[in-house]
């Protein structure tokens, strides 16, 4: 009899698993169909809960809820703006210099096509003797196109964005008592419990992400402003946007402005080890000290599965999903951590240091029992 039951339980532990495995697959299969709706909406709902507390700010001066959630999209439209003539203004002096950078990396691949013995027409520009060895000329051509058209779905989402984040940021003044008002008695006051600690944890591990990432890009732009680099701005907002892709994104960054400045002083090598400096200083202190002090340990995800993360939501989104994987993944756990039935997923969602936070507090728990 006792070998029966644990046959049952365990059969009903597979079938759960099982279950559960096919749900996630479906629910990633769904999310990717539905990108074209899903996506503006969740972006939208990470920026509602970011400006939040400044809506909130805003009210302690009187000001009408839909007067302060205009003003703080007044301010988002602002910035979104500002970084569009960055983008399009350094794009226009990329061009004007375009002939200075081309000699400069005529002058490097010439020294490169000597040093490893690799053919070389003079007769030919640069980016003719490239296409020529690797055909790089189609891919050009396929990334102006693609470039071109993800400028078109980007205006268009940004729209969106902005018209689900008005609907989001009035509806949330009333969304306490709509839970009051659809549950009743104890069930209602856990409920409310568990969104209100909910918002409060998302609120502010992305307020301080949103921070600590603003910070990075205005740290990384005036140093390399200092240093000399032309486009400083450019690649401080670079750094800003990808260092919500963790490790992959600031690396990515840090390449492309040493090559960047490799070209431009060529072949003074200060600047360029200054800038090689300068980008993984920045990274290590604020991505490996800075940030999990201020973050707290307990918000730690996994580095198995950030890497993880960045895959699944890099398939189902794209590059908007390997910004928002991280975020995603930090809300999937403190979700997990908040519902007792859903804590052991939160607990393998997190790394080893957020498991010592966790049993930490567990033991100043115990010993404050017990006093």
């Amino acid at each position: 009899m006792i070998n029966d039951r644990f046959r049952r339980f365990n059969s009903g532990r597979v079938n759960f698993f099982l279950l559960a495995t096919i749900t996630v697959i479906l629910f990633a299969a769904v999310l990717k169909i539905t990108s074209s709706v899903v996506l503006p909406f969740t972006i939208s709902m990470l920026l509602a809960i970011i400006t939040s507390p400044l809506v909130k700010f805003l009210e302690k001066f009187r000001l009408p809820r839909i007067v302060s959630v205009l003003l703080v999209l007044f301010l988002f439209v602002g910035i979104l703006a500002i970084m569009v003539v960055i983008v399009s203004s350094s794009g226009r002096s990329l061009l004007a210099l375009y002939p200075r950078y081309e000699a400069r990396i005529t002058e490097i691949y010439i020294w490169v096509a000597r040093l490893f013995e690799l053919p070389y027409d003079e007769h030919l520009s640069i980016f003719d003797n490239i296409w020529g060895q690797v055909g790089v000329r189609n891919r050009v051509r396929i990334m102006t196109l693609s470039f071109s058209n993800g400028f078109i779905f980007f205006l268009r989402d940004a729209f969106l964005v902005i018209l689900y984040m008005i609907f989001l940021l009035v509806e949330a003044a009333s969304f306490k008592r709509k839970l009051q008002r659809a549950f009743e008695g104890e069930r209602a006051e856990r409920i409310i419990k568990i969104s209100s600690d909910l918002m409060t944890q998302v609120t502010h591990y992305l307020s301080i992400k949103f921070i600590i990432s603003l910070a990075t890009g205005l740290i990384v732009g005036v140093s390399l402003r200092i240093v000399g680099v032309e486009f400083a701005i450019l690649w401080g907002l670079l750094q800003f946007i990808l260092n919500f892709i963790p490790n992959i994104g600031s690396i990515a960054v840090g390449m492309a402005a040493t090559a960047f400045s490799l070209i431009q002083f060529w072949p003074n090598p200060m600047p360029v080890l200054a800038t090689g400096i300068i980008m993984i200083t920045t990274n290590m202190v604020i991505g490996s000290i800075v940030e999990p002090k201020i973050m707290g340990d307990r918000l730690g995800l996994s580095p198995l599965i950030i890497l993880v993360s960045l895959l699944i939501w890099g398939w189902i989104w794209g590059f908007a999903g390997l910004i928002l994987a991280v975020p995603m993944m930090a809300i999937i756990k403190i979700v997990c951590e908040n519902i007792p039935m859903l804590e052991p997923i939160s607990v393998l969602l997190g790394s080893g240091r957020a498991l010592k936070a966790v049993m930490n507090e567990d033991s100043r728990e115990e010993t404050g029992t017990g006093e």
